[in-house]
């Protein structure tokens, strides 16, 4: 192996040593900044300048003032450090604060529609609670009225039992008095009849012993 290759390779293994130790940073508060082929501003320049708060991969930090980075389109140069920083720039930070800022807004919209909708929801409950409340009311009293009338009811059907009872023994009362009117009228009848002819036969013994009661003319005669 050639010393040129040899030297590659080491390369090689050094920038794969370095990529698994890598972390991202973000070009600083700059509006462009340049990638270069060395550590110096004599090396060649790769790319004319990487904006403000574009996200690359720090490869290795050297003493030079320079960093090895990485873009996401693969371009590998050197930057310098004091263009990095370790956290987004002040820019990209407002805006992340803006859309967290807008999103809680809209949270907040949505959480105030949904109270809303609740406190109108448990108005509705309110109100339906009431209107049960005095329906219950109401089905109360027409169960007391109901109850009453069923009392009513009984006690009337009672009363008709009773009524009824005392019919029955009137009737009762009324066969056994007509029995009795028939019994003495066929009585009294009979009486009448057994008076006729007990008349009839008074007369006609009186018929017969008025005559010989009377003193016959020939005593007299003979006084």
């Amino acid at each position: 192996m050639t010393p040129s290759r040899l030297f590659i390779s080491v390369l090689l293994l050094m920038a794969v040593g370095i990529s698994a130790h890598a972390k991202t940073v973000y070009v600083d508060d700059t509006f462009y900044a340049p990638i270069r082929s060395g550590e110096g501003t004599q090396f060649r320049i790769l790319h004319q300048g990487l904006r403000s708060g574009t996200p690359i991969e720090l490869l290795e930090q050297k003493e030079s003032g320079y960093s090895r980075i990485r873009t996401r389109d693969g371009i590998e140069g050197y930057i310098l450090t004091r263009y990095l920083s370790n956290t987004p720039i002040a820019r990209d930070r407002l805006e992340a604060a803006n859309k967290d800022l807008e999103r809680a807004r809209s949270e907040l919209a949505e959480v105030r529609q949904q109270l809303q909708t609740v406190t109108q929801e448990r108005s509705n409950l309110a109100s339906s609670e009431q209107n049960l409340e005095q329906r219950s009311s109401q089905l109360a009293a027409e169960l007391a009225r109901v109850k009453e009338v069923s009392a009513n009811a009984l006690s009337l059907e009672r009363r008709n039992d009773e009524l009824q009872e005392e019919n029955q023994k009137l009737r009762n009362d009324l066969e056994v008095l007509t029995a009795e009117k028939e019994r003495l009228e066929a009585k009294s009848e009979s009486d009448f009849m057994l008076l006729g002819a007990g008349l009839v036969l008074g007369g006609v013994l009186l018929a017969l012993v008025i005559p010989m009661l009377k003193p016959s003319r020939k005593t007299d005669n003979w006084a």
